[in-house]
């Protein structure tokens, strides 16, 4: 009689899959990092824009060069002659990016760092008072060797019976 091997099911392997933490962590990293994306992005059009807009237009999304002149633009904004290079809305994305970059760095990575080199300092510093531990007791044990070996050498070079004791 051959036995075989059932293979896991499709079900089986998503539960499996779902059961790792890592996937917890994953869904809560991305939903907490859409509601951090609202809030550097509210930061960036109700600050950042207006104090760019202090020294031009209010929106950095209407910063624009004309590549092909004359750009001429509608009453609603839109450029009806004229190809436009609308570089407004990507320093508007670097500048959220970067903002972004920086309070994850500077709020998280660097004191998870910081922490975990704390938690590896004190490993270490364990480690090496068990290592002083460990040959400390190797030198009790060399020290009682030595001792048990030079009484015995003591012993040994008493006299000598030739033979075994009868009582």
């Amino acid at each position: 009689m051959v036995s075989e091997k059932k293979e896991p099911g499709v079900w089986e392997g998503f539960k499996a899959f779902l059961m790792r933490g890592n996937v917890v962590d994953l869904a809560v990293a991305v939903v907490i990092g859409a509601a951090f994306t609202n809030i550097v992005n509210s930061v960036v059009k109700g600050v950042i824009n207006p104090l760019v807009g202090a020294f031009g237009t209010k929106d950095l999304d209407h910063y624009r060069s004309c590549l092909k002149a004359p750009c001429e633009t509608n009453a609603a904004g839109e450029v009806v002659k004229g190809i436009p290079i609308m570089w407004g809305p990507v320093l508007s994305a670097v500048l959220s990016f970067v903002i972004t970059a920086a309070v994850v760095y500077f709020l998280m990575v660097l004191p998870m760092a910081k922490y975990l080199a704390r938690v590896a300092a004190k490993r270490a510093e364990r480690e090496g008072t068990k290592e002083v531990i460990e040959v400390s007791e190797l030198e009790v044990l060399k020290e009682i060797r030595d001792e048990l070996v030079a009484q015995r050498g003591s012993r040994d070079s008493g006299p000598r019976d030739s033979g075994p004791r009868e009582e």
